[in-house]
């Protein structure tokens, strides 16, 4: 049953798609790579939401006895999601950015999530719906997204394409966990300057909004790195910090 099951992902998968994603074959295991080939197929055929189950639905696998495995591909199957995410770079700054200064943006976005299983949310401002008179308050994950800020080919405007997206988890999971809390700007620290890892000898600057305007975070990358932000609305402009 399992050979036919293999059979049938091998057949469904055009070639052209495996040629694509070669480059991250060394990333996942031979079973799993099967099962992530199904899923990038039904990531762009897909449309609205890109879940699962919609990306089962419409390769034609809704009544699939073997649903199970494909979302275990996201939280069981062993891989390495930063070789992935190190490859995706050199891609993008490859084809799009071959020269010239790396410029990426930095920030937030709240994933509204429920469960006893999902132990990192916690509850945050809304930045949508909030204004300065007016608070809402948003449960769910933390996520902080670095994006490859680049024109493409067929469009005039400026597009923001993630490469690395890292989980910031609440300060209340983290004390349940005896784990130590890293704030927002601690998690942009690290994911900057492992970016910067990546990109050695290229000019790279960092954009992001009033959040990431600290000074543990431009010193941290002063020297491998530019920071952009917004200034505090107290800040001292007058002399140096």
């Amino acid at each position: 049953m399992l050979d036919q099951n293999k059979a049938v992902i091998g057949d469904a998968v055009p070639q052209i798609l495996r040629q694509w994603m070669q480059v991250w074959r060394p990333c996942f295991t031979a079973p799993s790579w099967e099962h992530v080939l199904v899923l990038v197929m039904g990531g762009l055929l897909a449309t609205g939401k890109r879940t699962v189950t919609s990306c089962l639905r419409v390769t034609g696998r809704a009544h699939a006895a073997n649903f199970a495995t494909y979302h275990q591909i996201l939280n069981r199957a062993r891989g390495s999601s930063r070789a992935v995410a190190r490859r995706l770079l050199s891609i993008v700054v490859e084809r799009l950015v071959p020269e010239g200064p790396v410029v990426i943006g930095m920030d937030d976005t709240i994933e509204r999530r429920w469960g006893r299983q999902i132990t990192a949310r916690g509850i945050y401002r809304d930045p949508v719906r909030s204004s300065h008179g007016h608070f809402v308050k948003a449960s769910g994950l933390r996520w902080l997204s670095f994006m490859v800020l680049t024109p493409v080919s067929w469009t005039r405007l400026i597009k923001a394409l993630p490469v690395l997206t890292l989980l910031a988890p609440s300060e209340r999971s983290n004390r349940q966990r005896g784990c130590r809390h890293k704030l927002l700007t601690d998690w942009a620290r690290q994911g900057a300057l492992q970016l910067s890892r990546w990109l050695p000898g290229r000019r790279i600057i960092f954009i992001g909004d009033s959040s990431f305007a600290v000074h543990e975070l431009a010193h941290a990358i002063v020297r491998r790195a530019t920071l952009i932000s917004r200034l505090r609305l107290d800040a001292n402009l007058f002399a140096q910090a």
